[in-house]
């Protein structure tokens, strides 16, 4: 009994941990190309950081950890990410994973969300890497 409660347990935690990773890599080639363009922008970054505060905070938490099912977006994946790969999972959601779509925030918010995430240190200045992983 207390080893199936372990296995369990084990299938649960492994799900969890491959939901998190694999949204970014099962994304069609084609999202990556589009370019920030409100890259490297200062004030498009402080706007992102209130639209992060105030639409993603609650789920990802507010320094990007994570918070029950929703994924860490302070890890290595996300700042790597190109700018087209996390702007088409603001406006698609993914509904399987439990994330709603943000189509409602116009374009602009997005990019600015799309900023302000890139900005975690160590994240590509240039607004991401164009290479698939």
């Amino acid at each position: 009994m207390i080893l199936r409660a372990f296995f369990l347990a084990g299938c649960l935690l492994a799900a969890a941990w491959t939901q998190e990773r694999d949204l970014l890599s099962r994304l069609p080639q084609a999202v990556a190309g589009p370019r920030n363009p409100l890259g490297n922008n200062d004030q498009a970054e402080r706007a992102g950081a209130k639209l992060y505060a105030r639409e993603c905070a609650a789920c990802h938490g507010s320094n990007r950890e994570g918070l029950g099912r929703a994924p860490r977006l302070n890890r290595g994946s996300v700042r790597e990410a190109p700018p087209g790969e996390l702007f088409w999972i603001l406006r698609n959601g993914s509904l399987r994973n439990g994330m709603p779509s943000f189509a409602h925030l116009p374009e602009a918010e997005r990019w600015q969300i799309v900023t302000f995430l890139a900005s975690i240190p160590g994240a590509n200045p240039a607004g991401g890497s164009q290479l698939r992983r």
